[in-house]
């Protein structure tokens, strides 16, 4: 334990002509972007894994730096370790270092000269086959003075590319039929635009609803064409979104598209008692995020539908959410139940309300995936705060799905992420007979297909259920 917790260096003095040390790492694909994002080398033969399959240099620079830097670590970290003044290098570069490939770095003292004080060691690196990938050496200023230093934790480092999330979530659905979709008064060129993109790129099936003299003329001063696209005329938005609604209760619609209309204004026939698209199930909204420093897609709710959910509300809300995320492919989705703090106490009914979830979960009142808490956000995403705080738990720190204690807090968290974090957020409204796509004005494109990617698996996974 205490190896792990310190580094400690080798003196001059200790060293003698033959020592040896070493180290082995994995290179991850994302250890060649992030060296290229350090480097600023961003030369496609370095990072596009295309070019491998013509090129046999093909990492050989970039990814035998990499390698290159390994040795490094050795000579800084444990042959010398602390307090070592590297003079100089050479290396040759025999075989690329591929992506899966276990590297081994390992340094030998080769020369030692007692009055400048320098070393020359041979420095070599293998690979998993054993095969030598580099070969070289180095010439180093050995400290004379011992030095033992707490070993650096290295930070958590999740490298970002905008849309990557999406991208895979829409090539997911393009592996099943469009499904028809009523897109709810599309009267702007934002909205039509997004339908028909989700149209071109194969997720729906696009039906407007809505006045037709507002549609045409949206359409011509985006200059988009309606050609073979279904219209349904209603003279309002009101009216557009209760004929959505009627074709979706008559099945032949799979999905409603919320265009150029109010929120309220659309789920208010949705959710009318007689005439609108309730199940036995609780409906609730998840915000589906990409969030720039969170390895994996993150999904809030309830922040847009359920002001203060009670407990059985509570458990539909956490069932819809598992649902959507099984049906993109999270075999067992992680279910954080959020409070303040990560103790069960009277004082916060969210605490109570956690530990109740829990306990449903166990009982099999929720299935599919594996929800705790209480656990603070902070706790919910942080691998290295649940470890400070000695949270011992299959959800900590790996949350998938966040459940808030109510509609205020889930719309601050989930609008902080967006504005301040810079997360892109798909919506869904679930519990319903269809899904319903609720965008925002501000929505990119790439989030509005998003949007129709999660209505599309989600259809196309109840339908095989």
């Amino acid at each position: 334990m205490d190896a792990l917790q310190y580094i400690e260096n080798r003196t001059l003095a200790e060293i003698r002509v033959g020592d040896t040390a070493s180290l082995s790492r994995v290179l991850r694909p994302q250890d060649i972007s992030l060296f290229a994002v350090v480097s600023g080398d961003v030369n496609p033969a370095h990072l596009d894994t295309a070019y491998a399959a013509t090129d046999r240099f093909h990492g050989v620079i970039a990814h035998g730096m990499w390698g290159g830097s390994l040795i490094s670590a050795v000579l800084g970290t444990v042959l010398p370790g602390p307090g070592t003044i590297y003079l100089g290098q050479s290396l040759r570069f025999l075989r690329p270092v591929r992506v899966g490939d276990t590297v081994t770095a390992r340094v030998t003292v080769r020369e030692r000269d007692e009055t400048t004080m320098r070393l020359v060691l041979d420095c070599l690196c293998l690979n998993g086959a054993g095969e030598t990938v580099i070969t070289g050496e180095a010439e180093v200023l050995a400290p004379t003075e011992k030095v033992r230093r707490p070993r650096v934790l290295l930070p958590e480092v999740h490298l970002h590319e905008r849309g990557a999330h999406w991208r895979a979530v829409i090539a997911a659905a393009r592996a099943h039929p469009p499904i028809r979709t009523a897109v709810v008064h599309p009267c702007d060129a934002v909205s039509l635009a997004g339908a028909l993109a989700a149209r071109d790129a194969g997720l729906i099936e696009p039906v407007l609803v809505g006045p037709s003299a507002k549609v045409e003329a949206a359409a011509t001063s985006a200059g988009l064409s309606l050609d073979g696209v279904t219209r349904l005329d209603a003279p309002h938005s009101h009216a557009a979104a209760e004929l959505a609604v009627a074709e979706a209760r008559a099945g032949r619609v799979a999905a409603l598209m919320k265009g150029a209309l109010h929120t309220d204004e659309i789920l208010t026939p949705v959710l009318d008692k007689a005439v609108g698209l309730r199940t036995g199930r609780r409906m609730s909204h998840v915000y589906a995020l990409d969030v720039p420093d969170y390895a994996k897609p993150l999904f809030i709710t309830d922040a847009a539908v359920n002001i203060a959910p009670s407990l059985e509300d509570k458990r539909d809300i956490v069932q819809n959410a598992i649902d959507l995320c099984r049906a993109l492919g999270v075999e067992t989705p992680k279910v954080a139940i959020l409070s303040a703090v990560e103790t069960v106490t009277t004082k916060l009914s969210s605490t109570l309300d956690a530990a109740a979830l829990c306990k449903m979960a166990e009982r099999g009142q929720i299935v599919g995936g594996i929800v705790d808490g209480p656990l603070a956000f902070d706790n919910a995403v942080s691998r290295t705060a649940a470890a400070t705080k000695g949270i011992a738990s299959a959800v900590a720190g790996e949350a998938d799905v966040l459940v808030v204690p109510d509609l205020v807090s889930g719309n601050m968290l989930a609008k902080q992420l967006i504005h301040l974090a810079g997360a892109d957020a798909a919506g869904l409204l679930l519990g319903a007979r269809v899904p319903v796509v609720l965008t925002s004005r501000s929505d990119s494109a790439d989030v509005r297909l998003a949007s129709c990617a999660l209505a599309q698996l989600l259809v196309h996974r109840a339908a095989a259920a």
